[in-house]
This record gives C-alpha cells, sequence and structure tokens, in this order.
C-alpha cells in the first residue's frame, strides 16, 4: 500500500504559515494533480474554469 495522496484545498487560507494542503504551496513543490492550476489564490483547471470537489476527488 502506498501513501494517500493529500488533495489541495479550493482555496488558499492566506496564512502566513502555509499548510500542507495549500494549493500555493503544493504549486511550488510540484505536487498539484495534473490538470490543475492556481490563479488569485484559488485552485483552478488549466483552462480557468473553477474546480468543484468532486471533480478535485477524480483527479487524484
Amino acid at each position: 500500500m502506498g501513501k494517500k495522496v493529500k488533495l489541495p484545498k479550493t482555496e488558499c487560507c492566506e496564512s502566513r504559515k502555509k499548510c500542507d494542503r495549500c494549493p500555493l504551496r503544493m504549486l511550488k513543490e510540484g505536487t498539484l494533480p495534473d490538470g490543475l492550476t492556481v490563479k488569485r489564490r484559488k485552485l483552478v483547471t488549466l483552462d480557468g474554469k473553477k474546480v468543484t470537489k468532486k471533480q478535485l476527488s477524480k483527479a487524484a
């Protein structure tokens, strides 16, 4: 059994100390699921559309 993949939050909480699920941190570390990116501290698909939690669970 492998490690369980951490899913990013749909929006950054803007705390000074970034949490483990922060989309900005995951983007920087390269652990964000394929097909997703961050714009204006919100998680979006590569074409710029909002991401739902259902889509997020499928992407991981």
